[in-house]
């Protein structure tokens, strides 16, 4: 309507002041109801013509969508075991900052592992201490095997020296005995050395490889435990959490709830344009909205991205071919937009519904020396007329309480 009362005081006001002053035909004689379409026919043929190329203009060129949501992340409470409830830490609807504990699962059995995990320890601890006593009591067994060792030699040594100063004084079979006997001492030390190895291996090796085995063990069973405490992962907020003390809940089939991060929904829009725009949206756009959620309010804005793939035209690879038909949808060019001023979407809810215009700039192009000046006038008019589409969304904005409480029937 707002473009055709612009038209038409380009078109039939002049064709009815000719007709009036310049021919002297006046409305109600010669210009009458009946007559209006002969007498103003060349007006009212051009309003029209110049109407559908202004709409087309300032719609290509100036495009707007009623598809634009504030859209927001939420995070699903879902703990990593399977478990019965046994505490729950938030009501219905309740604030929380990261890591705070949201509800508890049944933890007797990680309990009770970790207990045995600590008791395991202490038993490596203990046989750590037994080990320093073995090795205590090797060195002892050494000192000896060797005092008895030393003995034998010495005595071996004095009747060798007997029996070359005096032969026959010694007999053969005394000096064989203390050879056969030194060998024995020999083989005592040696055992002795290698128990005390073997002790000295297992407290240096062995034992503190199972206690680094045990602390493991501990480890995995202390996260275990730590899994059946449900935490905050992020600053946000709990809403419709209905979980209670003795539910049981599944990770891969139940959710116990959902986490809404802070200030989700706050950063941008996401809007959904017609395809036949694809070419005019572009990153950089001014913009303006006005949301549902916030009435009577224009929110400036800018692109800041663009999603290069139309969602309608999508499909899973299968076992069937796709039809082109099965898409009922044409599908819509998803815009991403950031309002320009610091805390612009502050009072509109997230989820919320809004309009969207986006308006072309050729001011670039325009200030260009290889642009023409036919070219420029056209680049010029095309920009002049985004104040319309303007113009019709802070309409849009007037009447949307009254659209929605009065005209939308509930």
């Amino acid at each position: 309507m707002l473009e055709l009362l612009l038209c038409s005081v380009l078109t039939i006001l002049p064709d009815y002041l000719y007709r009036r002053h310049r021919q002297g035909k006046r409305f109600g004689h010669e210009i009458t109801f009946f007559s209006v379409w002969f007498e103003l026919r060349w007006g009212i043929t051009a309003c029209l013509m110049l109407t559908v190329a202004l709409i087309t203009v300032i719609f290509y060129y100036h495009p707007s969508t009623t598809t634009a949501t504030l859209y927001f992340r939420t995070v699903p409470i879902l703990p990593e075991i399977n478990g019965r409830v046994s505490e729950v830490h938030v009501e219905f609807s309740a604030p929380v900052k990261k890591g705070d504990v949201i509800f508890k699962l049944d933890s007797a059995k990680q309990e009770s592992a970790l207990e045995t995990a600590r008791r395991k320890i202490a038993e490596v601890d203990a046989d750590l201490l037994a080990a320093q006593a073995d090795v205590l009591k090797a060195d002892a067994q050494i000192q000896q095997a060797k005092s008895d060792y030393q003995q034998a030699s010495d005595e071996l040594d004095v009747k060798r020296d007997l029996q070359k100063r005096n032969p026959g004084i010694v007999p053969q079979r005394d000096i064989e005995k203390l050879d056969v006997l030194l060998a024995g001492r020999q083989g005592a030390l040696d055992s002795a050395t290698a128990s005390k190895q073997s002790v000295t291996t297992r407290l240096t090796d062995v034992l503190p490889a199972e206690k680094a085995s045990a602390q493991a063990a501990l480890a995995e069973a202390q996260v275990d435990l730590d899994k059946t405490s449900i935490r905050a992962g992020v600053d946000g907020r709990v809403e419709q959490f209905s979980l209670r003390v003795g539910d049981v809940v599944n990770p891969v089939m139940r959710s116990a709830g959902i986490l809404i991060p802070e200030g989700a929904g706050q950063r941008g829009l996401s809007a959904g344009f017609g395809q036949i725009e694809a070419h005019v949206i572009k990153v950089g756009m001014v913009a303006e909205a006005a949301c549902i959620s916030k009435p009577w309010t224009i929110i400036p804005m800018v692109v800041t991205g663009e999603q290069n793939y139309i969602a309608a035209g999508q499909f899973r690879g299968g076992e069937q071919l796709v039809d082109a038909q099965q898409v009922q949808s044409p599908g819509t060019i998803t815009a991403f937009l950031e309002p320009i001023y610091k805390g612009g979407l502050d009072g509109v809810t997230p989820g919320s519904s809004c309009i969207v215009n986006a308006y072309t700039s050729n001011h670039d192009l325009i200030a260009s020396k290889e642009t023409g000046a036919f070219k420029g006038f056209v680049l010029h008019a095309v920009d002049a007329v985004g104040i319309v589409h303007a113009m019709l969304l802070r309409v849009q904005a007037l009447l949307l309480p009254i659209k929605m409480l009065v005209l939308s029937g509930h």
